[in-house]
């Protein structure tokens, strides 16, 4: 019977399916082979769902909560590396063999910040063979914390001796508490901030919940709490979330600044195998992303990967990343570039890094 089931697995990966001992299908549950003839997608679907390891994924309403992603969405070619099983087409061979591995706490947690640049950081680490990571966010640390740790762990994906696993999750940067709940799992944790200039994310912050909510108000509007006076509102999110300096003073009280790794979005832009090559030496990893593993798409206007892991084919962030953005009032935007620009400064001097946004 053994040899009969791995037969079926040899089979299916060939892409022969159909023909592959029909009386064993039937014996485990399937469709009768005339129904399945003609869709081998369908009864690869079946067999990841039986694949070891299958459980503890992020159910789809949890899938669904990813505030930097647009919900996850990246046009349906959003290749995994350990998430769960709808975000990767794995061929039944590779969802058996995905059973083996341990299950451990993310090793590496990029923490921020939204609308920076996370998910080109994560979708372009996928490719480094000793990096794992979950594919939605988990949420751990601001909003199901009372989950506990089991439950977080329960959601990565299987790592062999010498991976890495990590997950991203950009609300964490500003989570007051998250500081203190992940040094509580580890102060040994390795953090990441994509940051991006506070100008240009807020833009692209409101240009997202506009693709949503179309009858929002203006940028303008929201702004500022008085457009006569000129005072800005911090408490709207778009203009909070770039204020910071604010917020690694909070992280500071938990981490050491030589365990953040702050990733510059313009240079992953403009320069994405430099910036990698920062990342996997901060990781500890071989460089092995270079400038081979990218392209830039003109058309979209950010690079994309020549072959995304566990494919052959070109890959791209989906249709909800790179959006044109609207056209904003060039006082305003100089308005809050002087809003920022002592923000800025302090965040150059606690980080050591100049970022090049004033």
């Amino acid at each position: 019977m053994l040899a009969l089931w791995l037969c079926v697995l040899y089979s299916c990966a060939a892409g022969a399916c159909a023909s592959a001992a029909p009386g064993l299908l039937l014996l485990r549950g399937s469709a009768p082979p005339a129904r399945r003839a003609h869709n081998p997608a369908a009864l690869s679907k079946l067999l990841l769902l039986r694949a070891p390891g299958s459980k503890g994924q992020l159910s789809p309403e949890q899938e669904n909560n990813d505030e930097d992603d647009d919900e996850d969405d990246d046009g349906g070619n959003n290749n995994s590396n350990g998430g769960a099983a709808a975000d990767s087409p794995l061929s039944p061979i590779s969802s058996f063999l995905n059973g083996s591995g341990t299950k451990r706490l993310p090793q590496a947690v990029i923490i921020g910040v939204k609308k920076g640049g996370t998910r080109a950081l994560l979708e372009f680490l996928r490719v480094h063979p000793d990096v794992r990571a979950v594919g939605a966010e988990p949420h751990f640390f601001d909003r199901n914390y009372e989950r506990g740790l089991t439950w977080y762990r329960d959601l990565m994906p299987r790592t062999l001796d010498g991976q890495i696993t990590m997950e991203k999750t950009p609300s964490y940067f500003v989570t007051k508490e998250a500081p203190a709940r992940i040094s509580a799992m580890s102060k040994g944790t390795k953090l990441i901030v994509v940051v991006r200039d506070p100008v240009t994310r807020a833009i692209s912050d409101y240009t997202q919940t506009l693709s949503k909510k179309p009858d929002i108000p203006t940028f303008e509007s929201l702004t500022f709490k008085n457009r006569t006076t000129g005072l800005i509102d911090t408490s709207w999110s778009a203009i909070q979330i770039g204020i910071y300096a604010k917020h690694l003073e909070n992280w500071l009280l938990y981490f050491p600044i030589g365990q953040i790794l702050f990733v510059s979005g313009e240079r992953l832009i403009s320069d994405p195998a430099g910036e990698l090559g920062r990342v996997q030496d901060f990781l500890g990893l071989k460089r092995i992303i270079t400038d081979k593993h990218f392209y830039f798409n003109k058309t979209k206007g950010f690079p994309c990967l020549k072959k995304a892991e566990g494919s052959s084919k070109p890959h791209c962030l989906g249709k909800t990343k790179g959006r044109t953005h609207p056209n904003i009032d060039q006082e305003v935007v100089q308005r809050l570039r002087e809003f920022y620009r002592p923000f800025n400064m302090k965040f150059y001097q606690m980080t050591g890094h100049d970022f090049g946004w004033d």
